[in-house]
């Protein structure tokens, strides 16, 4: 396949400003027939108004003394029609600003009371015409703070997201909540609810307050693992835990877990040794030949397969490739799933290597660990960042990473689409741009929702992508029948 950069993307302040304007114009919303009423009596007042005046001018002789007066109000100086432009577009003008301004000081008491930000507009369509129809049902796969960074820009659109978040951590508070209440590890899934948080910030901030205090049992703790170990003890069930921290944090969204079972990640190394617990083999440093789950055939979280199962758009990563996305895709059936789901699948390759886990690779190598743990490439298209320059710029050697290169994608150009676009975030270029990821993504949806037949019923078929369609200009791809498919060290 042919590689392309794409297309800068559209200014995206602009581009909701005009999903706006087409909300305000939807037939059926029972506003613009009352606007048009309150200008259209504006107008006729105006005119009953002006018929008065003229004939009053008319037949009225004013004061020598007022007469200058009076021919500076009526702009007798300016010749027709100007004057009559003039005082049309004073008038338009002031009357727009005060219905915008009086709407504003009558509902702004009431807005103010909505803990989601929803826009009027959508607030009204929604009372008209029912919940909005989501643009996009995305899910999106993986853990840590990749994931998180994934959610922050697609939470701004209207789009569905759930989030299928591993739960192998054993460090930190997590992995001492883990072992002292017998929970499911509860970070991931704190910092996935806090990203797509709509709440005040304040609850936000609450969620993640991290006590410091170096003499307490509660050193390290974050308050948002602390409240979702609770709930999971009070509830009798960490779904039911998941459910009710997203209620009190108004999210965006749908977090679940991969697995519902205590897995624990280990790893081999390419010396034969077994490291064991996903915070040992970050810590270890050695080179990661494969990494396994404990119990081998943990069963996936159903609602987490019927998310798969229904998307138009499946995202793999970005995150720590072997601590945060390929043990996803260990737990039995979550690769499966991904092999016969209908939506497109991307696997968001990182931007910078990861210390302990991906020192020196390149996409492909993400891709062959992925080919290797998933026997075969489970998704339809690879995401890699072809901005590289702030990279050279502003990554320290002492920080012992690199910038992921491109080279070497020949090897799978004829299984997955490889889509090469600036992802990166400029100033940490060890990270992705949440708004840029988002936006690419969104595209790249709705691309797939734009090509005819994307929807089969039986497993995957190899197919040419025809030169005119608007996946990469110039581009002819094969995906194959299990697909392609993580983000800097996000």
């Amino acid at each position: 396949m042919l590689y392309s950069a794409a297309p800068a993307t559209p200014n995206r302040e602009g581009t909701q400003n005009c999903m706006k304007l087409r909300t305000w114009l939807r037939p059926g919303m029972l506003v613009k027939r009352w606007i048009l009423m309150l200008f259209s009596g504006l107008v006729l007042t105006s005119l009953a108004m002006a018929m008065g005046l003229a004939w009053i001018y008319r037949n009225y002789d004013f004061p020598s003394s007022t007469a200058s007066v009076v021919q500076a109000v009526t702009l007798q100086f300016i010749p027709h029609p100007y004057r009559e432009m003039i005082v049309i577009s004073i008038g338009f003008g002031l009357t727009l600003i005060g219905f915008l301004q009086l709407s504003r000081s009558l509902l702004s008491p009431f807005l103010a009371q909505r803990s989601d930000n929803q826009p009027l507009a959508e607030i009204i369509a929604e009372h008209r015409f029912g919940a909005i129809e989501p643009e996009l049902r995305i899910v999106v796969i993986g853990g840590g703070t990749g994931l998180s960074t994934v959610l922050r820009g697609l939470k701004k659109h209207n789009v569905s997201i759930t989030a299928v978040v591993t739960v192998g951590d054993d460090g930190g508070s997590s992995g001492r909540l883990r072992t002292e209440f017998n929970v499911p590890p509860p970070g991931d899934i704190r910092n996935c609810l806090v990203a797509l948080a709509d709440s005040e910030p304040l609850m936000s901030d609450l969620f993640q307050y991290r006590f410091d205090a170096a003499d307490s049992s509660l050193h390290g703790h974050s308050f948002g693992n602390l409240f979702i170990t609770a709930l999971t003890k009070v509830s009798g069930s960490f779904e039911r835990a998941v459910i009710e921290s997203s209620r009190v944090l108004n999210i965006r969204g749908t977090v679940l877990p991969s697995t519902l079972e205590n897995i624990v990640l280990s790893a081999e190394m390419t010396d034969g040794r077994i490291v064991e617990g996903e915070s040992n083999i970050t810590q270890d440093r050695g080179r990661i030949k494969r990494t396994f789950i404990q119990p081998e055939h943990a069963e996936a979280y159903n609602p987490a397969i019927v998310a798969i199962l229904s998307a138009d758009l499946i995202i793999l990563g970005p995150g720590s490739l072997y601590t945060s996305v390929i043990p996803n895709l260990l737990v039995e059936g979550i690769a499966h799933a991904l092999r016969f789901a209908p939506g497109e699948r991307v696997y968001v390759c990182n931007v910078a290597t990861q210390p302990g886990e991906t020192d020196e690779y390149a996409v492909v190598d993400h891709l062959r660990a992925l080919d290797r743990h998933a026997n075969g490439l489970v998704f339809d298209r690879v995401l890699a960042n072809s901005n590289l320059l702030p990279s050279v710029t502003k990554i320290k050697p002492e920080w012992h990473v690199s910038a992921v290169s491109n080279t070497g994608l020949f090897e799978y150009a004829d299984r997955v689409v490889i889509d090469q676009r600036d992802v990166v975030n400029a100033d940490t270029p060890l990270r992705h741009d949440p708004d840029k990821l988002a936006a690419a993504l969104i595209d790249i949806g709705r691309q797939h929702l734009s090509r005819s037949g994307e929807r089969p019923a039986t497993p995957r078929v190899a197919r040419v992508v025809e030169s005119s369609e608007p996946v990469l200009a110039g581009a002819v791809a094969k995906r194959g029948s299990v697909g392609a498919g993580t983000s800097g060290h996000d």
